[in-house]
């Protein structure tokens, strides 16, 4: 049998997929004695776990009160929609002329994102919708590029959580945009594949601002 990830390896993964699921919300103060507990261990690798976690900049310590885990701001998510601009609507144009494995792909996960809906789970609606950019991203064929995207991961997820709990309208609103993203790619319309591309990303800060429709 395999053995047990090390303890503060378990903490750091109860606490970062709470916090990116959005269970643990921005604002919530979690001490290192309730995480001790719920996830069995000592408090020593709840403190090493969340020493992590503040570098990665979900949490803010605060010694002898606990963990602050930090909201999403408006400056992350503008930071954050400027880079996948930059980096999305560059690699789905080098994508174009897509390969079947890609398209095939895409198809897949186009599919996964609706049963995913349908069944209401946001957090993997938003692992879905992810992996949807990021295999297209993979396809540019550029491994820097690949990776820099890659640093976004928890940033886009935590995201994507938050904004379709605030509009669940969104959710079919995104799948039939990554329907538009693929009959492009699929068209071999590189520059109506980014223009799609640069409405969908763009609509995550309007929609923090409150003004979509």
């Amino acid at each position: 049998m395999p053995s047990a990830p090390p303890a503060a390896d378990r903490v750091y993964t109860h606490v970062k997929q709470a916090v990116l699921d959005r269970r643990y919300q921005g604002g919530t103060l979690l001490t290192e004695g309730e995480l001790a507990e719920a996830v069995g261990v000592s408090r020593t690798p709840v403190r090493e776990a969340l020493l992590k976690l503040e570098m990665e900049g979900l949490l803010k310590l605060y010694p002898k009160k606990g963990a602050l885990v930090l909201a999403v701001s408006a400056q992350e998510i503008a930071d954050v929609v400027e880079t996948r601009l930059l980096v999305e609507e560059f690699a789905v144009r080098k994508a174009v002329p897509a390969p079947a494995a890609l398209l095939d792909r895409l198809e897949e996960l186009l599919d996964e994102q609706r049963r995913r809906a349908d069944e209401g789970d946001l957090a993997a609606v938003a692992v879905t919708d992810r992996c949807f950019h990021a295999e297209i991203v993979r396809h540019a064929g550029n491994e820097i590029l690949s990776r820099l995207y890659d640093q976004m991961r928890d940033r886009q997820l935590r995201m994507g959580v938050a904004v379709m709990e605030a509009h669940p309208d969104r959710v079919a609103k995104n799948i039939a945009e990554h329907a538009e993203i693929l009959a492009a790619v699929r068209a071999g319309d590189a520059e109506g594949a980014a223009l799609c591309v640069r409405r969908h990303v763009s609509r995550v800060k309007v929609l923090v601002r409150g003004e979509d429709r």
